[in-house]
């Protein structure tokens, strides 16, 4: 496994990873990860990182390489309460599998919610981990990604599905 590019903020909890589809910051509080998000560039402050930052910072490396699948990292999600519901459906999407936003909507029990599945997925805090990239468009194309459509398209092709 090469040296991770990490860097970490004491006081907010965070680190960088610099992913093959650009910066991912990652943030904690005490109960889990709270954020992986895509960054433009990495911030100050370099220290060794916390339990879960190091964890998350391995089992990423661990997907870009192609070993890992899923994830067991606690997560500390905050968002309302139909938010978190559409994310924990997220997670059962497996691995090299996508679902449709009506799909996703079925698994929630509310099959009228697409549109409010798309806003949730918009505002997943923890991307890769909660992997709304797994979410397409009923017709079967690759529909949006807030991390930008080329990241999606990278991260299906490392799953092994082709659009």
């Amino acid at each position: 496994m090469r040296d991770l590019p990490k860097l970490y903020n004491e006081t907010e909890h965070y680190c960088w990873y610099d992913s093959p589809i650009g910066i991912l910051k990652i943030a904690e509080d005490d109960q889990g990860i709270t954020e992986v998000s895509f960054q433009e560039e990495i911030g100050a402050d370099q220290k060794e990182g916390s339990l879960y930052l190091e964890k998350t910072l391995r089992q990423l490396e661990e997907y870009f390489a192609g070993i890992r699948r899923s994830f067991d990292v606690p997560l500390s999600l905050k968002g309302t309460e139909f938010q978190k519901k559409v994310w924990h459906a997220l997670m059962n999407i497996p691995y090299g599998r996508t679902a449709c936003y009506q799909e996703v909507a079925a698994m929630i029990g509310n099959e009228k919610a697409s549109r409010a599945i798309g806003n949730a997925n918009h505002h997943n805090p923890v991307v890769i981990i909660v992997p709304c990239h797994r979410v397409i468009r009923a017709d079967g194309s690759i529909g949006g990604y807030g991390g930008g459509i080329e990241r999606k398209k990278y991260l299906l092709n490392l799953e092994g599905i082709k659009l």
